[in-house]
């Protein structure tokens, strides 16, 4: 499999929509016409309750994982893992499925990390690291969108350190681009002290 084919397929199986279709099949609801519109697992819980944010937050992480899966055990280009986890993340945040109109790439990028540890031999701190960084914020601050953007920062910032300006620490960057411009009215309200906090933990 060329690396143009995965990269391909990793766009349009990073652009089903899973919020879009467990909230038509089993909710009888449209998620982008409620809370932040977004087609990602958070707006997912809040909209149609924990049940369905965990389900539609788990298959956004398996579905990058599993490009990557394929990209390792089909792909001859030792980047291809890389280029094909980042055009899923892509698809998911811009799904041609859904006019364009996706989530904002956080549990993507754990599914990217995800896939890199356990299919293409990536450093498990690559995963764990951003894992207890996003915990750790959110726990100070109750905030998920700050923590969220910490925790793509910090993936960045020790993949540079680790392995230096390589395909997957330049993957990471987009990453946190994208985080951070799909988060901006969020960071507006941070600013204004208006964000919502969590109340769970």
């Amino acid at each position: 499999m060329s690396t143009i084919l995965i990269i391909i397929l990793g766009y349009f199986i990073g652009s089903v929509p899973f919020a879009l279709v467990i909230g038509k099949v089993f909710y009888k609801t449209d998620v982008r016409q409620f809370g932040s519109k977004n087609l990602g697992g958070g707006n997912a819980g809040r909209v149609l309750g924990k049940k369905a944010g965990l389900s539609v937050m788990t298959l956004d992480i398996l579905k990058v994982s599993f490009v990557v899966f394929l990209a390792v055990r089909f792909c001859p280009d030792p980047n291809g893992a890389v280029y094909g986890g980042l055009a899923a993340a892509i698809g998911h945040c811009f799904p041609i499925f859904a006019k364009f109109r996706g989530g904002k790439a956080v549990a993507t990028m754990y599914g990217f990390l995800f896939g890199l540890f356990v299919f293409a031999g990536y450093s498990p701190l690559m995963f764990f690291l951003p894992l207890l960084a996003f915990l750790l914020v959110l726990y100070l601050t109750k905030i998920i969108a700050l923590a969220s953007i910490f925790s793509a920062v910090a993936v960045t910032g020790y993949t540079f350190f680790a392995v230096g300006a390589t395909p997957v620490f330049f993957a990471l960057v987009v990453f946190t681009l994208i985080i951070i411009v799909r988060h901006r009215k969020n960071i507006e309200r941070i600013l204004n002290h208006e964000e919502n906090k969590i109340s769970w933990m």
